[in-house]
């Protein structure tokens, strides 16, 4: 079915260069939705179910303050959490 315009209610049919560029549109539409790669079903059942990134990082923390081989292979990192526990404290 060949396409057209309707300028003012007026039916006007696409030129042969309208109807060329029109195909290439639907064309790159078709691939670019054919490259589509749906996430996996994992991903989302995963996002939901991990605790938050501050949880996480407080499990890691206490995980590397009960190890003191951990404490100073992490040395910069558990130094920097442990400053912001000390200078915040859960009963202050």
């Amino acid at each position: 079915m060949a396409r057209h315009h309707n300028i003012n209610g007026n039916i006007v049919p696409f030129t042969a260069e309208e109807e060329t560029a029109r195909d290439n549109e639907e064309l790159a539409v078709a691939k670019a939705q054919a490259n589509i790669v749906p996430t996996p079903i994992h991903v989302s059942q995963r996002k939901s179910a991990y605790p938050s990134i501050g949880d996480q990082l407080d499990m890691l923390w206490h995980s590397i303050d009960q190890n003191p081989e951990l404490k100073s292979k992490y040395f910069d990192f558990y130094e920097t959490i442990k400053a912001v526990k000390v200078k915040y404290p859960k009963n202050g």
